[in-house]
């Protein structure tokens, strides 16, 4: 029901929140009437953020705040969001990445493109359709991101060759091959390239001051794309700054999320009601 970081389809969001209130408040006799925060990206519209707000207001939300995706991130990676240092921060998600750079508790500038995980998978389905005549789905195409997706076609630890089932296009009859990370890495360097391009923006937008924070602090990774493997070394031989990963990227958003709710009298400003 989400698409690209925004609600794609409202009723079905709506369902999907009742369902995940109630399994928090499965034992609960009280009808649960939880106070929610959601994640939105940078540029999502007041159209968009007012469709995130009534779904989780009509799933039984008391109060519903937005927080901009990155910030969260940037909490949840145990960054000094509230100093004056500036922090940057990319996170890959699902539908987009956002690339924030922060200080004094907001985003200084940010910019935020439609490539993320689910392009990455596209580009899998269509490089096995073009270079192998195979027909794959999206679960499969995630699969292969996962086991053997890379951002270089060179790696010190290699991952070893995956094995791919589909569907041979030319006789209809399902078929295997044996595919290396380095095909991948062919795959996703269009889109990886985009990725590159919108994190040097970010960094040509950033004031004097808060360069020299970066240039000492180097850039955050978050995000299922962050475990795309030599991801960072790219963006960093891309940028010449130093890039790290945040523990556990995965859940770095949802984290700070937590963390960001569980304190909201210290980080309310953050976010919008």
């Amino acid at each position: 029901p989400l698409k690209d970081g925004v609600i794609a389809d409202f009723h079905v969001t709506e369902k999907m929140l009742q369902h995940f209130i109630h399994k928090v408040h499965e034992n609960s006799l009280l009808t649960p009437s939880p106070r929610v925060l959601v994640c939105v990206p940078c540029k999502s519209t007041q159209v968009e953020r007012r469709a995130i707000k009534e779904s989780a207001m009509g799933a039984g939300a008391r109060e519903v705040y937005l927080i901009e995706e990155p910030m969260a991130a940037a909490i949840g990676a145990g960054l000094p969001v509230e100093q004056a240092s500036g922090s940057m921060v990319v996170d890959i998600g699902g539908g987009t990445t956002e690339i924030a750079i922060i200080a004094l508790g907001g985003i200084v500038c940010d910019e935020s493109i439609r490539v993320a995980g689910d392009e990455f998978n596209l580009d899998i389905l269509e490089y096995m359709r073009r270079e192998h005549n195979l027909l794959i789905g999206e679960r499969t195409a995630e699969k292969i991101k996962i086991h053997i997706g890379s951002a270089l076609q060179e790696l010190d630890t290699p991952p070893e060759d995956y094995a791919v089932f589909g569907r041979d296009l030319m006789t209809g009859i399902p078929k295997q091959i044996i595919v290396s990370y380095s095909e991948i890495a062919r795959a996703l360097d269009k889109s990886i390239m985009k990725v590159e391009e919108a994190v040097l923006r970010a960094l040509e937008q950033s004031p004097p001051e808060l360069s020299a924070d970066i240039l000492t602090n180097g850039i955050w990774l978050t995000g299922g794309g962050a475990l795309l493997r030599g991801l960072d070394k790219r963006i960093a031989a891309k940028t010449k700054l130093k890039v790290h990963i945040a523990e556990d990227p995965l859940r770095a958003v949802v984290r700070g999320t937590g963390t960001a709710l569980k304190n909201i009298g210290r980080f309310k400003f953050l976010m919008t009601a």
